[in-house]
């Protein structure tokens, strides 16, 4: 849009109509030629600067897509060696599982061996009380057997002297 330059009245007396308006004609066409070539070179500033946020974007995504490569490189590479670890630790678990299934069942089995052996001193002590105890009995009851006997004697013994005190009596 052209601007319409207007000049003073002493320049329109001095250079006269003609002349002053063909001037203002001069300054509105060389407006137009430089906003022209104003809007050309920003239409060329534009198209290089968008060319270039063009190539920086693509630039941008290589390396995000570098980035991302490397990322998932280094995710996997961390995976893995989490995956080995995990491994490793599951064997070793394992391994101590093992040994100690192993001892428990060992002192189990000590436990069971010493529980028999107890058992068998247990039944071992018993049994030789039981005897102890079917001795002393079998003394006990001889004893009481003799005792019996002797006791059995002297009632005999007491009763033929009353026999032979009641026979002396009816004798007499």
């Amino acid at each position: 849009m052209p601007v319409t330059a207007k000049l003073s009245r002493s320049f329109y007396d001095r250079l006269g109509d003609d002349l002053a308006n063909e001037l203002v004609e001069w300054f509105n066409q060389v407006d137009a030629t430089y906003r022209g070539d104003l809007r050309q070179l920003n239409e060329l500033n534009f198209s290089r600067f968008d060319a270039s946020v063009g190539e920086r974007f693509a630039v941008s995504e290589i390396k995000f897509a570098e980035f991302e490569s490397r990322m998932e490189k280094r995710m996997t590479e961390f995976e893995a060696r989490i995956e080995k670890r995990m491994t490793a630790f599951e064997a070793r678990i394992e391994k101590r599982m093992t040994e100690f299934e192993v001892r428990i069942e060992k002192r189990l089995m000590e436990f069971e061996t010493r529980m028999t052996e107890f058992e068998a001193r247990v039944e071992k002590r018993q049994a030789e009380f039981e005897a102890r105890i079917e001795k002393r009995l079998n003394e006990v009851e001889l004893a009481m057997h003799h005792r019996f006997d002797v006791l059995q004697w002297r009632m005999l013994g007491l009763l033929a002297a009353q026999f032979a005190l009641i026979a002396g009596l009816y004798l007499k």
